[in-house]
Formats: structure tokens, sequence, C-alpha cells
């Protein structure tokens, strides 16, 4: 499927089948659910239908799967098809494989159509447009090269419009197919009449041969083969957000089997031989796939591995990278009791953990349900041409008709055929869809090249039309707003020995450590340019702090806790760490010996971008918002800081999803600003997501807009982009309709009776030519677009 239309049709195809209740499909996953009764109706007929629609379901559920073509009709096969299709289901990542080589293939199958129509069209613009500048082309020899030339691309590449347009027509539908199709093929008979039987014409016999369009057929079909092609293209990527977040869930886990309940055939044992168990205990583990696991399973997730499901730690701590789902930079610190997420990133320690949730029950599946519905539910907004063409498409068969019809009677003795027919073919010229078609399309390339080279890469013309008309933007914290990486911000000597001696101290007890505070902390004092020690001893205490021996000195470093339980008061800086906490920052505490001797804080601080940005997007008459995971004092100490008022906090993704959702319902055009996979939900469910291309690819697929340099720099300037090329459209448009709906009554002859005019088909050409040169030219104005 390629557009809104495509939905439609198949939507419509599947539920003309007995038995089916519902059909939905959704365009960015190529998917479609259908709810009906096995006993009227088979997947056999649904595939059917589906293809007698005239599109494709594709057979890629892997070397068992019968292939779709193999479907058809027989009750065994769509059993065996069911089966099939259970099976892809079961497998996302199966899935995704499928979808993505069937967009391959299509892709494969456009690039060719578009080198071949290339290939023939170029040279056929040449002999046409020399008017007898190339010596011996002007004569029958030039006419006949133009009509093996024209005659390959409009029965080859140019195929698959007739194809579908007369499926169209047979639903009693016409779209942007139908115009093609109209306008390509009366100029490719009305030109090989001209050569096969030129008699037909009037002034034939005086040596005056009728004008050939084989120019404008071939120009037609190549123009939107391409236009295809490169919108195929850009609506792949959408589907590479889904498939992405379908990654972050590992294929197995390590299951641990003396501790689990006893394998049984709902859980049936698969060692893998790449991965031995356990040496010390040969039978107490063994690789399985995730889809094996069930709740009450014990799993082994050792350090780097991602956690295969949602569960609860019941041995071991590790810091845990959580920017999956809260979108923050710092790891959370994870000990037995602490709730764990499937896909989360395991960064330290070995942790056991007992299944909670598998499958469609964790909390990554449902992020990529919430991304793969958002897409579905934005579907690309029907083209406005596509809109005009069921009217008008219509309405200039009819008027084509009419006139060769009344001029068949009107017109005196054996000339009345061949004018009739040139009146016919006149009025299809000049109402022939190539600056329709190019109306959109140049804009949107012209306005999307621009910006790539600003920096920007949009996603299509339905990203560039919605962010025209955005007036709410909200914003996520962390990379985004703000740098997304810790830095030393404070330093409070208490003992007496300075500022430097102290942060020299933690420093070289913190050097070896993976935590980003201790990075922030040794970078911080790399800054001031201070020696370092390494330490002699040193014991960490997950999510409470570290002590190290540096020479002959301990050092205590960490949380209010970690120096009480170690004997020693941390109350007398309590002040100064509450003030540091409501400022933004991540206090922690340090003793020296045993005596409580400062604090140290770190801060992930604005983006040095983050305020112009703002004042820009103010001057636009658009208003923000903040939407962040992280802690309700350290958002609102950042917002305070850039001068925004509006701020939500403490958010998981589904929470943000929500917030946009309400904004939307109040009749707000919503924009959300993002760079982690927490904000993937948010990003596809927007009206504009906007992804900062510094973050997450998954963030970055799933928005309609990446900002690849500038930082947030670039959402004003994204919008002031579209909102330029949205008005260069609707010239466009103006500039398609003006010379051939004023032309369509004068190549009709409506006023011949009283004017004496009469639209030949070269003049009506020249309109439609002139329209696209009109548009094709404004188009290219937004060249000149500066920040």
């Amino acid at each position: 499927m390629t557009c809104a239309s495509c939905v439609r049709h198949v939507e419509r195809a599947l539920r003309g089948v007995p038995g089916v209740q519902e059909a939905t499909a959704n365009l960015v996953t190529q998917r479609a659910t259908v709810t009906f009764d096995p006993a009227a109706a088979t997947v056999g007929a649904l595939v059917e239908a589906i293809e007698e629609a005239g599109y494709e379901v594709p057979g890629g559920a892997g070397d068992d799967a019968p292939a779709a073509p193999t479907l058809k009709g027989a009750q065994g096969t769509a059993a065996q098809s069911t089966d099939a299709l259970r099976d892809v289901s079961r497998d996302p990542a199966r899935q995704a494989e499928a979808l993505r080589e069937a967009d391959l293939r299509e892709h494969h199958r456009l690039r060719r159509d578009v080198i071949l129509a290339a290939a023939f069209t170029v040279p056929l613009l040449a002999v046409a447009m020399s008017h007898g500048a190339i010596p011996g082309l002007d004569g029958p020899f030039g006419r006949w090269l133009q009509l093996g030339l024209a005659t390959p691309v409009v029965l080859g590449p140019g195929r698959r419009f007739f194809h579908l347009a007369g499926k169209a027509l047979r639903r009693r539908s016409a779209d942007m197919n139908t115009l093609v199709a109209l306008g390509a093929g009366a100029a490719y008979l009305y030109s090989t009449l001209g050569v096969v039987a030129p008699q037909l014409f009037p002034h034939a016999a005086h040596g005056h041969p009728p004008h050939l369009y084989f120019e404008a057929a071939a120009a037609i079909l190549s123009f939107v083969l391409l236009g295809r092609l490169l919108e195929g293209r850009s609506r792949a990527r959408l589907g590479d957000a889904v498939r992405g977040l379908v990654a972050l869930q590992p294929r197995t886990a390590r299951r641990l089997l003396d501790e689990s309940h006893p394998t049984t055939p709902s859980h049936p044992a698969r060692p893998s031989p790449s991965s031995p168990s356990s040496p010390s205990s040969p039978s107490s583990e063994e690789d399985v796939p995730v889809a094996d696991l069930s709740p009450g399973d014990l799993i082994l997730v050792r350090p780097g591995e991602r956690i295969p499901a949602d569960g609860e730690v019941v041995r071991g701590t590790s810091g845990v990278d959580e920017s999956l789902l809260t979108g923050e930079s710092l790891p959370v610190d994870k000990a037995p009791g602490s709730a764990v997420s499937a896909g989360t990133l395991n960064a330290s320690g070995a942790l056991t953990v007992r299944v909670t949730s598998t499958g469609e029950g964790t909390a990554l599946a449902r992020i990529t349900r919430a991304v793969e519905e958002a897409q579905g539910e934005r579907a690309p907004i029907a083209r406005l041409a596509d809109v005009v063409a069921s009217v008008f498409v219509p309405v200039v068969v009819g008027i084509a008709l009419a006139s060769f019809g009344a001029w068949l009677w009107l017109s005196p003795g054996d000339d009345a055929l061949a004018t009739a027919l040139e009146r016919f073919v006149a009025v299809l010229v000049i109402a022939c869809p190539c600056a329709l078609g190019l109306a959109t399309p140049a804009a949107v390339a012209v306005g999307t090249g621009r910006g790539a080279e600003l920096g920007i890469l949009v996603k299509g013309g339905a990203a560039l039309e919605a962010a025209s008309r955005i007036d709410l933007v909200l914003l996520d914290k962390t990379g985004t707003l703000t740098t997304g990486k810790p830095e030393l911000t404070d330093v409070l000597d208490r003992s007496g020995l300075g500022d430097d001696a102290l942060l020299a101290l933690v420093a070289s007890a913190e050097r070896g450590s993976e935590h980003p505070i201790a990075h922030a902390l040794v970078e911080g004092a790399a800054r001031r340019g201070l020696t370092l020690d390494h330490p002699t001893a040193l014991r960490a205490e997950a999510g409470h702090g570290i002590e190290a021996r540096i020479g002959d000195r301990t050092v205590r470093i960490g949380t209010r806790d970690h120096l009480a339980h170690a004997g020693i008061d941390p109350e007398p800086l309590e002040p100064d760490a509450s003030r540091l906490a409501h400022a933004g920052r991540t206090p922690s505490f340090v003793a020296l010996d045993g005596c409580l001797a400062g604090l140290v804080a770190v801060s992930d601080r604005p983006a040095p971008s983050a305020r112009e940005a703002l004042a820009q997007l103010s001057a636009l008459g658009v208003d923000v918002a903040i939407l962040t995971g992280d802690r309700e004092a350290t958002a609102r100490a950042i917002a305070s800081e850039l001068g925004v008022t509006q701020v939500h906090a403490a958010l998981r993704p589904a929470d943000k999803a929500r917030i946009l959702a309400d904004a939307r319902r109040s009749g707000r055009r919503v924009a959300m600003v993002g760079d982690g996979v927490n904000d993937a939900p948010a990003l596809a469910s927007a009206d504009v997501g906007i992804a900062i291309g510094t973050g997450a690819d998954i963030a970055v697929e799933a928005a309609d807009v990446a900002i690849l340099r500038g930082g947030i720099l670039g959402v004003p300037l994204t919008l002031r982009l579209s909102r330029r090329t949205l008005a260069t459209i609707r010239q466009n448009l103006f500039f398609a309709f003006v010379y051939n709906t004023l032309g369509i009554p004068i190549a009709a002859g409506a006023l011949y009776p009283w004017t004496g005019w009469l639209l030949s088909p070269v003049l009506a050409s020249a309109a439609m030519s002139l329209s696209s040169v009109s548009v094709i030219l404004n188009s290219l104005r937004l060249r000149r677009f500066q920040p």
C-alpha cells in the first residue's frame, strides 16, 4: 500500500468477503487485522480479495511458510496460510523482515521502471522539441521514431497506471491514477493515430500532418513514476521505527532450570549449542527463545545484556540504563525487590530476575504497539489532487464526450469526425494532470531538499503540511532542551582543604567507576587541571555510593544514607543539599576519614541554543510546554531558567502520549520534540513528531522530522520552512488549474459561436506545458529560503 486511498481500497475489499465482520489496514506496518467467521470465510479468500483489488500479500513468513500466491482458493492451502500467518505474528522480527522484503521488491520494481522510462523519454523529448533542428527528424522518419520511443514507456512502465485506473473504474471511483492514465493515454492514442492514420485529421491531405504529443505522454508517466519512487522510500522509513523497537527485545533468554518451575510441555527445553551451561552446574541454565518464557521463570541477565522480559530482581545489584522508558541518562540502581523492564540495558552487575510479564504484556511491547497504532491512525493526508480528481475526471470526460458529440453533429461534410476527434482530444490534453500531479511533489521536493541542506530531514509532504499549522510544541527535557550529559556544577568544601583539593580526592575515588555521575566528577576535575591518584582500595554499594582509600585517607561519597550508615551525620549539609536539588542539580555527600567534608553536585545543563529557540517559537505565535521523565524539582529548575511556565514531570511514555492526546482533543495542533526511545509513542502520535538527530535512532525513525544539526534551533526553522512550503503548494495548485480550467471551454469550442476561438491540441499542449513550467519555477523559489 502506498497512500490513504490504498488503505480504503484494501479495507473495502476485505469487508466485501462473505463472513468478514470488520477489517482495518495499517499503512505503515502494512498489516491488515480482520475479524471473520471461519465457517464462512478463509484466509485464502481474504488473500484473493486483496490481490483482486490490485495489492500483494507477501509470503515472507519464513522458509517453512508458503508464499501468498499459493494460498488462493483451496481450503487446504488456506489452513496452511493460517498457520503461516500465526507463526509470523508470534515473531515480530520475522514479520518485520517479511515486510521489509516486500518493500524492497516494490522499490526495485519502481527503480527499474524509472530507469527504463527515462532511457526512452530523454531522447524522445530531444526529438520532439527540436522542431526540425535535427536533420532528418522533421519528416515521416522522425514521427515514426517518436512512436517507437514512446511505446515502450506507455506499454512498459506506464502499464501500472492503466491497470490501477481500470480497477478504480470497476470500483466506480477516480484518483490520480485515473488522471495519469487518462491524460497519457489520450496523448498517446491521438498521436499514434496521427502517425498511423493521418488521413483521419483535417488538413492532412494538404501537407499539414497532425501535431504529436508523444513527449507529453512519456514525460507524464516518467515524472509520476519518479514521484512514486521517492514517496515509497520515505514511507518505508516510517516502518523502521517499529522494526527498531522490535530489535531491542532480545531473541533469547538464559533461564535457570533448578530454580524455575519444572520444565513442562509448555516450557520446552531448548539448550543452545552455542551457549553452553555454566561449568559449575551443567544443567542449571539454558538459553531459550523469549517467547517460551512464562511468569515465574527465573532468568540470569549478565552485564552488558538487555533484559528479555519484565520482572523483579531476586538476586544481585546493578545499575540499569532505563533511558528506553524514562529518557534520563543516569542509570537506575537495582537491588533485590526492584522492578526491571524488557529491553532496558543491564550496565554493571549480574542480576537474577523473576519474570512477571512476557510478550505483549511488557513495557517495551506496549511502546511498540503505541507507535504502530499512532502511525496507523495518522495515515498520510489524502492529496488535494486525489480529492479533486474524484470530481474533475468525470466532469472532464463528460465535457470531452459532449464536445465530441456536438461537433460530430454540427460540423459539415467529411471533416465532421476528424474535427470532433480533435476537439475531444484537445479537451483531454488541456485537462491533462501533469501540472496537477507536480503541484504538491514539486514544492515538497524543493522544500525538503532545502531543509536537508539546512540539516532538517522531513519525511514527506504530509509532515510539511501538518508542521505549517502547529500552535503548540511539547519538548522533552533531557537531550533536547539540555545537553543530555551530566556536568560538574558545584563543589562545597567544609573540611578546610579547599574546593580543588576536595574535588581531587573525590575524582580519584570515582575514576574507576562507569557511573555517569562519576564520569562527570572526573571530567570536572580534569577541566580544572587537577592531578588524580589511583585508589588502593575501593568498595561500592549499588544505589548508595562508594568508599575508597586514596593515599592515607579514606574517602566516602554518596547519598546521605550512605554516610549515615557509616556513623557520619550528614545533617549540617542538608540545607545546602536541598538548595542544590531544588536548583535542578544532583548532590552527593563527601566524608574524609569518617568526618563530614562537603558536597559535590552535577547537573544536566540547558543547551546553549535552547533559550534562543524558545524565543523564536514565541515569535511564531507557538506555545511551549516541557514533558520529562525527570523529577519535578529538576524539571522546574530548568524550566525557570529557560522561561517556560508549563511543565509536566515524572512522566512515563504513556503519560506523554496521554498529555499530547488531551491537547489534540482540545483542538490544538501539536508537535512533539524529543530524542529518546521513550519519546517514540508521543513522536508518532503527534500531529508532527520532531526528533533531535543526535538522539536514539528509534526516535528519529518514529518522527516525521529529524533535525540532523543545529539542535533545538532546528524546531522553529522547521515550522517556518513548512509554512513557506505550504504557501507555495497553494500557489502551485492555482497555476495548475488556471490555465487548464480556463482553457477547457475554449478547447471544447464553447466560445466559437461568439469569438471564433478554437484551441487546437497544439495550443492545449502549450497551455499544459506552461502550467507545468509555472509550477516548477514557483517551487524553485523555495531554494532561496534562508534561516
